[in-house]
């Protein structure tokens, strides 16, 4: 049978009889198939690109067929994610039978080599959490200022009422922080994981307090102190390259970790939260920032696609688990928000940007980076917005021996 012939059954496999179950599709010959009116068209670009993209893992398969050029999107990735998820997922054993033997029927292709994490050594070491790190962030900066706000803020955004555009957005996911954590002049701030500077520059020029960064991206290092220069601000902000176990016997007043939380481990959440709770003076705040997932990861650990193309050895836990771990290290809970709504409208407002700069992404980074990023941002905010992922703001204190912590008995301050 012909090739495309079978590529068809194979999609009515996956979709469901009947053209009109499934969505945009082109193939390779530029045959169209399935709704014209769908909010994206699949383009398979080989004979043998769905027998590269469905076999198991299917996540880390399909992510690679993306990666490689032989599948494609044209229009709405996010919505392109939710249908193949909801296919993968509505697979029943004669259905899942059928299509495995259709795939076997299809042309091999070699795909070619790719950009995938391949790091050494023990799991969440200093070495190859530094690794882990740098094979993220040390992108090209242009690559970055493709896509995200005019800070570089690599994190949830915050859409304040009547904010509608990422730079204003961003802005105030950074006062946010700042006035969760009761910052006032003078105090100093931590930043674990500080990223190209955002929040300790806010800290320093706004809040008038004494600010310090920590990462383990050269990238971020080099220009998080460049932008402190530029600002005038080296007399009360800088960054330092160490890891958040390194932080030596420094205190400050309080402590902020944006989007860093992710990369630490299971294993080291423990040590994570004392290493924080060490550095904080008693009676100060901690607000942690992190991703968390919304349902219990099984014991066996699947290869996936963000694990081999976007963070190597990341980690979700629950929530409950997070917090466990920090009330374990002597931190109260004071506070948890739920930011997931607005993570979703942050990814999207990545995602056209990235799209509006292809050109720019490109020329920085590479086809290859701008294919995963895209897949990868667009899939996030899927992940938001179906609640299989979850963004927590979570305030922690470390109290006085009597009792006694730095914070308002409600939040009328924040709003104010």
């Amino acid at each position: 049978m012909e090739s495309s012939a079978v590529v068809r059954d194979v999609l009515r496999a996956l979709f469901g009889d009947g053209d009109a179950n499934m969505p945009g599709i082109r193939l390779w010959d530029g045959t169209s198939l399935g709704s014209a009116s769908a909010p994206f068209t699949l383009v398979v670009g080989h004979p043998g690109a769905l027998r590269v993209a469905l076999r198991p893992p299917v996540d880390l398969s399909a992510g690679r067929a993306f990666a490689a050029g032989l599948l494609d999107c044209e229009g709405d990735v996010e919505s392109a994610v939710d249908a193949l998820l909801k296919a993968a997922a509505s697979l029943d054993g004669a259905r899942a039978t059928k299509l495995w033997l259709l795939l076997r029927r299809l042309p091999r292709v070699d795909v070619p080599p790719l950009r995938e994490a391949r790091l050494r050594g023990t799991r969440h070491s200093r070495e190859r959490d530094s690794a882990a790190i740098r094979f993220h962030y040390d992108q090209p900066l242009p690559f970055y200022s493709s896509f995200l706000d005019r800070r570089l803020v690599y994190s949830c955004a915050y859409f304040d009422d009547g904010v509608t555009e990422l730079d204003d957005a961003q802005a105030a996911k950074l006062d946010h922080v700042l006035r969760k954590l009761r910052l006032r002049p003078g105090e100093s701030l931590l930043d674990i994981g500080c990223g190209w500077g955002a929040l300790v520059i806010r800290a320093a020029e706004r809040f008038g307090a004494r600010a310090v960064g920590v990462t383990l991206s050269h990238s971020q290092f080099e220009e998080g102190n460049r932008r402190i220069r530029e600002a005038g601000l080296e007399h009360r902000a800088r960054i330092e390259l160490r890891d958040y176990r390194d932080l030596g016997s420094e205190r400050f007043d309080k402590i902020a970790s944006i989007g860093m939380f992710e990369h630490v481990g299971r294993s080291k959440l423990g040590e994570y939260f004392s290493c924080a709770y060490a550095a904080l003076q008693p009676g100060g705040l901690f607000l942690n920032h992190g991703i968390a997932a919304e349902q219990k990861a099984g014991r066996v650990r699947i290869p996936s696609f963000m694990e081999h193309f976007v963070f190597p050895d990341g980690e979700l836990v629950l929530i409950a688990e997070a917090l466990q771990f920090a009330q374990d290290a002597g931190f109260e809970v004071r506070d948890v928000e739920n930011l997931r709504e607005h993570y979703a409208r942050t990814l999207r407002a990545w995602v056209t940007n990235l799209e509006r700069n292809r050109d720019a992404a490109v020329a920085a980074a590479g086809e290859q980076s701008y294919r995963i990023w895209r897949l990868y941002m667009a899939g996030s905010a899927q992940g938001f917005r179906t609640r299989r992922i979850a963004i927590f703001q979570s305030l922690l204190a470390r109290p006085r021996e009597d009792g006694h912590v730095d914070v308002p008995e409600t939040r009328r301050d924040l709003y104010a």
